[in-house]
């Protein structure tokens, strides 16, 4: 198992706002919290890989969006927002350097990972303000080759759908109501009682991943019989991000 992440860079404050009000954000107390949140990927037995820094483009921690990996299969995405598309070069480069074959989404699609949820063979994609019809189609064609099946979900309300909705080791999706768009797209829907109680990471041996700041979700994990991971990531928050941004993992 392995993790690829990306340091945050010095313009860190000065990231895309899609959905939020801009709040002053602490690049230093973002530093150590993103140290936090490799610590505990690194515990629950994932091999962290650092790309390269890339400190002139302000939102490249988040460096989920720029890929999607299933199984043996590695697309590189074309990000939605201009400013952010340099940041797949030094991504590309490394799974190269990995023995992957990136494929590409190519314009006029756009795609950003973060929009991006996978529940075994069925891949929920968001059609939102950063990935189009244009790149989801290519990222269908692309995962048909590995068996899998790509589903469009209207994304609204929020920045990318796992902004909305990830999914738990038995495949039931958790949301946060009103991020949803149509909950009735997913067979099983587990809403969480506050909205980064929506985002986990599967860590393994029913492990999850997850903010800090949400102790009633972590509870309802608990009383599932889940172990979350809390760890701050609180200035990422600021920045609409959450635990599923800030690192790929790569299972093969």
């Amino acid at each position: 198992m392995r993790a690829l992440v990306r340091r945050p860079g010095p313009r860190l404050a000065e990231g895309l706002l899609t959905h939020l009000e801009r709040q002053p954000v602490d690049v230093a107390r973002a530093e150590r919290q993103w140290a936090g949140y490799v610590d505990a990927l690194r515990l629950h037995g994932w091999e962290v890989i650092e790309v390269p820094p890339a400190d002139d483009c302000a939102d490249a921690a988040f460096i989920e969006d720029t890929m999607v990996a299933f199984n043996d299969l590695v697309v590189i995405s074309l990000p939605g927002a201009p400013s952010r598309q340099s940041e797949t070069v030094a991504v590309a480069e490394l799974l190269a350097d990995l023995g992957y074959e990136p494929l590409r989404i190519e314009p006029p699609g756009t795609l950003d990972g973060g929009d991006v949820l996978k529940v075994g063979s069925t891949v929920y994609v968001g059609l939102g303000g950063r990935t189009n019809a244009a790149g989801i189609a290519q990222l269908a064609a692309h995962l048909a080759t590995r068996g899998a099946t790509v589903v469009s979900v209207p994304c609204t309300k929020v920045l990318h759908l796992k902004s909305a909705v990830t999914a738990l080791p038995d495949g039931t999706i958790v949301g946060w109501p009103d991020a949803v768009d149509d909950p009735s797209m997913f067979p099983k829907f587990l809403a969480t009682p506050e909205e980064s109680g929506a985002h986990v990471v599967l860590l393994g041996d029913d492990h999850l991943l997850m903010a800090a700041d949400c102790a009633e979700s972590a509870a309802m994990y608990r009383a599932l019989g889940y172990h979350p991971v809390e760890v701050d990531i609180g200035e990422f928050q600021k920045l609409e991000g959450c635990v599923t941004c800030l690192s790929v993992r790569l299972r093969i």
